[in-house]
């Protein structure tokens, strides 16, 4: 019988299904998935959404109903995992690649049967979009972070950039199967600033862009960062070749590294007329306000990594910010976890506003 998952619930986005669809493929859970983005405009899946679910399928050997453009209800009955492998989803349109990425590296982690070989993710679609995380901050923020506490191993390579609207990005994703469990971490120190790192990336623009996006960006974080000004600062200009991208484009991802093994990202997408040192302006902004919440994450990274804590062996605890409490992505993951799996969350709001997340994860292992 398979269980039954409201896609209304809290965000009510993309993100219930992404979540929902890789627990029950690895717990090998049958599941449905009813009033699918129903506060949005339009509601149902969208392309992205139905390549997500499609990938899936494939990896896991899954039996997937419904999943056409505009349904809002799907099936999904999964199998066996067919890890390691070679995969390719391809959103056509320019549909992010990382929201691609969130349903499928969960699944390529485990294998039935001890392996060293690395599964293949060819994904093709957007990568520098407004509405999910820039492929440069997957590589540079989401990935050193899981590789460091949860123990992943996976190789990200951007072959071609695709700029909304009109897509055509491919990236490589390689990823090694975990060797044993997912390892548990605790990160509740903070420590200082270490670096501030970034990339401004162009294509098919002038050859200013670039340069006017790292000045805007460190203009502002000189200004923001004026007491602790001992703290280096570098970010790149990198202006794609005519040939690595489909349409023109611009971005900027900022990343912030601490001491206690933390990490926050900034980051902003440029569109038609906007001023490139004020896209740079923007993106410092953003990370100067993930650094004044305080935590050990920023608000992206709270939520990508509930999964991970859900599936490790022991208990996780992350200190998160002072914004508001937690985001409402971060407690949607909460309780898409808590729904599939036997992981048990608890949250702690401290004096300080800052929230501490804590989780008994269920140690998974892949069984056929």
């Amino acid at each position: 019988m398979s269980i039954s998952i409201n896609g209304s619930i809290l965000e009510g986005g993309g993100q219930i299904l992404r979540n929902s669809v890789a627990l029950a493929a690895l717990l090998g859970k049958p599941i449905s998935i009813h009033k699918i983005r129903n506060g949005r405009k339009p509601p149902g899946l969208k392309n992205q959404h139905r390549t997500g679910l499609d990938l899936a399928a494939e990896i896991a050997s899954a039996e997937l109903t419904g999943a056409t453009n505009g349904s809002t209800k799907i099936e999904f009955t999964p199998g066996l995992l067919k890890t390691p492998g070679d995969f390719v989803a391809d959103s056509v349109t320019a549909g992010s690649i990382t929201l691609l990425l969130q349903i499928a590296l969960p699944l390529l982690l485990f294998t039935y049967q001890p392996s060293t070989i690395p599964s293949r993710l060819t994904l093709k679609g957007g990568t520098n979009a407004t509405q999910a995380p820039q492929v440069d901050y997957t590589e540079h923020v989401f990935l050193p972070f899981v590789q460091r506490h949860f123990g992943i191993t996976a190789d990200l390579q951007v072959k071609r950039r695709g700029y909304f609207p009109k897509g055509g990005g491919e990236v490589v994703v390689s990823v090694t199967p975990l060797a044993q469990r997912l390892k548990s971490f605790s990160l509740l120190e903070r420590g200082n600033v270490r670096c501030i790192k970034g990339i401004a990336h162009f294509a098919k623009l002038p050859g200013h862009i670039g340069p006017s996006i790292v000045e805007g960006a460190t203009k502002v974080l000189s200004t923001g960062l004026a007491e602790m000004s001992n703290i280096p600062i570098e970010i790149q200009s990198q202006r794609e070749r005519n040939e690595n991208t489909v349409g023109a484009g611009s971005g900027v991802v900022l990343w912030a590294e601490l001491e206690g093994g933390g990490i926050i990202g900034g980051s902003a997408v440029g569109n038609k007329g906007t001023d490139a040192s004020l896209l740079g302006e923007k993106a410092a902004q953003d990370l100067l306000r993930g650094l004044n919440a305080g935590g050990c994450v920023d608000e992206w990274l709270e939520d990508q990594i509930i999964i991970f804590m859900a599936l490790a062996e022991g208990e996780s605890a992350i200190l998160c910010g002072n914004a508001g409490g937690l985001q409402m992505h971060t407690r949607t993951a909460i309780w898409v976890a808590e729904k599939l799996t036997d992981a048990k969350f608890h949250t702690e709001q401290l004096e300080s506003g800052h929230t501490v997340i804590r989780c008994k994860g269920i140690g998974y292992c892949a069984s056929s």
